[in-house]
């Protein structure tokens, strides 16, 4: 069974109407951090509504969030110096309603100067999804160019015809068949001694 490391996240803000918004955001990147990026949307949202209740009615403008996930659950606490909660936060449409709409639970509790109040999200251990192998590379078969397609006019062309070559004879034979080859042998056969012709035998 996987462990969960436990996590902490302690923040300071003197609470003004830009910096509700980046205190969201720099909740938002930490639970990514931690793993935990699905619950970020409902955290964000139940801190900014109580950073909203302080900078509306509170006349000390200081607050603290703090984060505790220990590999189950997720505790978000927001605390200021007043010890009260204005009167319109607690009907139905205010800041403590959305909480409880938005958490798996939550609470308050007095603090050392004010208030603190807290909710919680259930979340496992987040799971890592193994890494995809990346593509293979083209290889060089496939990476190579398809060949050029020759022209219709090139493939119809008759090839040239060639002169046929008699097998056993040199070229320009068929010249000294007909010229001094034969003749030769003609003087040599009748000026040979002793050589007889087919009649006289």
């Amino acid at each position: 069974m996987k462990t969960a490391i436990p996590c902490y996240y302690h923040l300071e803000v003197e609470i003004s109407p830009e910096r509700i918004d980046q205190v969201r955001r720099i909740l938002a990147a930490h639970l990514r951090h931690w793993g935990l990026g699905i619950l970020a949307e409902r955290v964000c949202h139940c801190a900014g509504v109580l950073l909203g209740a302080i900078e509306e009615h509170g006349t000390d403008k200081n607050a603290v969030v703090e984060m505790w996930w220990n590999g189950q659950h997720l505790i978000t606490a927001v605390s200021d110096n007043e010890p009260d909660l204005p009167r319109p936060h607690l009907g139905p449409g205010g800041c403590l309603a959305q909480i409880a709409a938005l958490s798996d639970g939550w609470g308050n509790y007095p603090g050392t100067n004010g208030k603190i109040i807290w909710f919680s999200h259930r979340a496992r251990c987040p799971e890592r999804a193994p890494l995809a192998p990346p593509p293979p590379a083209p290889t060089l078969r496939a990476a190579r160019q398809l060949p050029r397609e020759a022209p219709v006019s090139a493939l119809a062309a008759p090839a040239e015809e060639e002169e046929p070559v008699t097998i056993g004879s040199a070229p320009g034979a068929a010249q000294r068949s007909g010229g001094s080859w034969p003749k030769m042998v003609e003087r040599t056969t009748a000026s040979s001694p002793g050589s007889r012709t087919p009649s006289a035998m």
